[in-house]
């Protein structure tokens, strides 16, 4: 392993802010079908209501017609379009009125870039409300979120709520408050004239994720144009509470995750999240103020650290690109032929139109498949699909889905059943080859002609899918680990749009039934247990050091872990550490943070050593290749987060949104691995995705 720090060495797609350079305030974006679809505040060029954009990759996008047609009555304000997709039609839902008064309505389309209808439903009562966000619950249950005015709270201003919606258009009347102003970081205005001149202060735009067991509601706080605003989050381990959620952000202490940095980023704000093309990392959407350009488009990667959420920016630099899917969609071009990658078995007649895999043959008794190898035993794959049912034929026969394989077998087979309106899972649970199965009502309204998302994640031997979300939940152990697959349909015809495939894993350490050992973690002596949703080594069973390694040979890769100190051995500097690229053959790079040499500082430290070695008790015995000084702030004893991307025979390092170095790297990487080191540590999660070379 050798050292440098230039970070030009390598050739690596990359993006910067902002992705889209001219006006486009509050942005919303829905992924669909594989593609991204962006919206606005106001009036779009050619006069119509919220702009539109479209790009394949969340970088690159294009201008469409705007997406609705104003209403009667010269109303002057049309704000914070949300769009949500719910079998086969398009939701957006926005704020509309005279600035003062405002009211939240919904309208329709059939396709993303509208055009949309309005429903002649308006969804609120009070005064004033604006910037809605639909959020369905583990139950299925729907929530909007939405920003209105609180004049007789202690802090007077704009604050959120939620409700409950008895259908898309209807709401049960009873908002409760969820996060109100409590901070001076949160003032709009001292002496607001249009309101009487009273200190007025501004929580707006909601949006809510949920990770692990808890509940995140972003928001916006402040005014743009104040040092002090951005972005923050409350916290809430379920929905519907009597209480307001738990901010985060006090302004002083704790800062929101976004805010303005002088004569760099003004006014970030007014986010949304959504998937990267990779299915895993999450991207946060916001505007900017750029001049006369006004509220420009930004992204950057969400994550959590433990419990905390972050956001990698605001970022004026450029930064890695959103990781691409490891294989993605169809490419054929004659009948037949799916594209590169992909293999067929069976009858039906496959065919390519606008990016869409269709087999068009609902003969009774015919059964075709299109497999399309994962190339490693962890993977992630989305792919919407629906029934094809000519015009007058009633309901759609057969059956239509996607299976899972292992050398051509099916293990994993999920099946959509129109006739019957059921789910059918169907797996191989024993080793003497006996399968299991399990049915799913769907809903009574569901309609198999529309678009439907499913998303299966497969790591190991265990799997999990979701259908539209929260339509079709189900987890279960397999005898053997998938290592492909396919499209299918029974006696019917369907089309498979927005085929995306990661491969990788993300480890939140959770479901602690499954022992490490069915996780396909692997580790020597005692001390390494699950326990609250944690990997945590104790040290008191002994030993000086202790390494926890798990596989997935990979050429190139993401590796991001979330680890704090919890106790040293007394007496002695207790450390953790990484081994983002554990050989066969080679002395595997560690990576260890560790005390400085003086004072209460601490260092990442790299060195050469040999993973499998009694020697690695002594850490003296590896060589010391690099040093990197972590910020005079950085506490191990709070969770924190490392990353490394290993591309082109080089290593990036980075603590969370700051780059520390690079450095080259040589180890034919066959897995990644945990250290301990004459301490208890506690890791929350560790991620590791596949990326191609550029």
């Amino acid at each position: 392993m050798t050292s440098t720090h230039d970070a030009g060495a390598t050739n690596k797609a990359t993006y910067l802010n902002p992705v889209y350079g001219r006006d486009f305030p509050d942005p919303f974006i829905i992924k669909h079908g594989g593609e991204y679809w962006a919206y606005c505040t106001g009036f779009w060029r050619d006069g119509r209501a919220f702009g539109v954009l479209h790009s394949p990759d969340l970088i690159n996008w294009r201008e469409l017609d705007g997406a609705l047609a104003p209403l009667p009555g010269d109303h002057p304000c049309y704000w914070a379009p949300e769009v949500v997709y719910e079998n086969g039609r398009f939701l957006m839902y926005y704020s509309v009125g005279n600035e003062k008064l405002m009211h939240v309505r919904v309208a329709a389309a059939t396709h993303p870039a509208g055009p949309f209808t309005d429903s002649g439903r308006g969804l609120t009562g009070a005064e004033f409300a604006i910037d809605p966000h639909v959020f369905i619950d583990e139950e299925g249950v729907r929530w909007l979120f939405y920003a209105t005015d609180f004049l007789t709270h202690t802090h007077i201003g704009t604050g959120t709520v939620r409700d409950r919606m008895l259908d898309p258009f209807t709401l049960a009347g009873d908002p409760r408050p969820v996060t109100r102003a409590r901070y001076d970081w949160q003032v709009y205005d001292p002496q607001r004239k249009e309101k009487g001149g009273v200190r007025w202060h501004t929580v707006e735009g909601p949006f809510v994720v949920r990770r692990k067991n808890l509940y995140y509601q972003m928001f916006s706080g402040g005014n743009w144009q104040n040092l002090t605003y951005g972005v923050s989050y409350a916290v809430s381990e379920r929905v519907e509470r009597e209480d307001e959620w738990e901010q985060s952000a006090d302004g002083e202490r704790v800062l929101p995750i976004l805010r303005t940095i002088p004569e760099r980023v003004i006014g970030p704000g007014h986010n949304s999240v959504v998937r990267a093309p990779d299915n895993r990392q999450l991207f946060c959407v916001y505007h900017r103020w750029d001049g006369e350009r006004g509220r420009v488009l930004a992204i950057d990667r969400l994550d959590w650290v433990g419990e905390r959420m972050t956001v990698l920016g605001a970022t004026t630099a450029p930064q890695p690109a959103p990781l691409a899917p490891t294989f993605k969609g169809f490419s054929g071009e004659r009948v037949g032929d799916l594209g590169e990658g992909w293999t067929r078995e069976g009858g039906g007649r496959w065919s390519v139109r606008d990016g869409e895999a269709r087999q068009e043959s609902a003969a009774a008794g015919v059964r075709a498949s299109a497999h399309c190898a994962s190339g490693a035993a962890s993977f992630l794959v989305e792919v919407s699909l629906r029934a094809e049912v000519e015009d007058g034929a009633g309901v759609a026969s057969g059956a239509f889905g996607v299976a899972f394989l292992k050398d051509g077998e099916h293990v994993l087979q999920f099946m959509l059943e129109p006739e019957a309106n059921e789910a059918l899972v169907h797996w191989l649970a024993t080793a003497d080859g006996e399968h299991t199965e399990t049915r799913f009502a769907l809903p009574t309204d569901f309609e198999p002609r529309a678009l439907h998302l499913l998303r299966a994640e497969v790591d190991g031997n265990f799997a999990t899918i979701f259908l539209d979300e929260r339509v079709v939940r189900w987890q279960g152990t397999l005898n053997v680990a998938p290592d492909g697959v396919a499209l299918v349909t029974e006696g019917a015809a369907a089309t498979f749009k927005g085929f995306e495939l990661t491969t990788g894993w993300e480890e939140l350490f959770m479901r602690p039934e499954r022992s490490l050992a069915e996780r396909g973690w692997r580790h020597r002596g005692e001390g390494w247990q699950l326990k609250d949703n944690l990997l945590r080594f104790d040290d008191a069973e002994g030993g000086d050091s202790r390494v926890i390694t798990r596989g997935l040979p990979l050429e190139s890769y993401e590796l991001v872990v979330n680890v704090r100190l919890e106790r040293e051995r007394p007496g002695a500097k207790g450390c953790y550490g990484f081994y983002p690229a554990s050989g066969a053959t080679d002395s595997a790079p560690l990576f260890t943070v560790e005390r400085a040499a003086e004072g209460d500082s601490w260092t990442l430290v790299a060195r050469n050593f040999d993973i499998d070695s009694p020697e690695q008790d002594s850490l003296e015995n590896g060589s010391i290749v690099e040093r990197w000084p972590l910020p005079a702030s950085f506490d191990p004893f709070v969770m924190q987060q490392f990353r490394f991307r290993k591309q082109q025979g080089r290593l990036a390092v980075g603590w969370e949104a700051t780059p520390l170095g690079e450095t080259g790297i040589t180890t034919e990487a066959t897995g990644v691995g945990l250290y301990a080191h004459r301490a208890s540590v506690a890791f929350d999660m560790v991620r590791l995705t596949k990326i191609g070379e550029s």
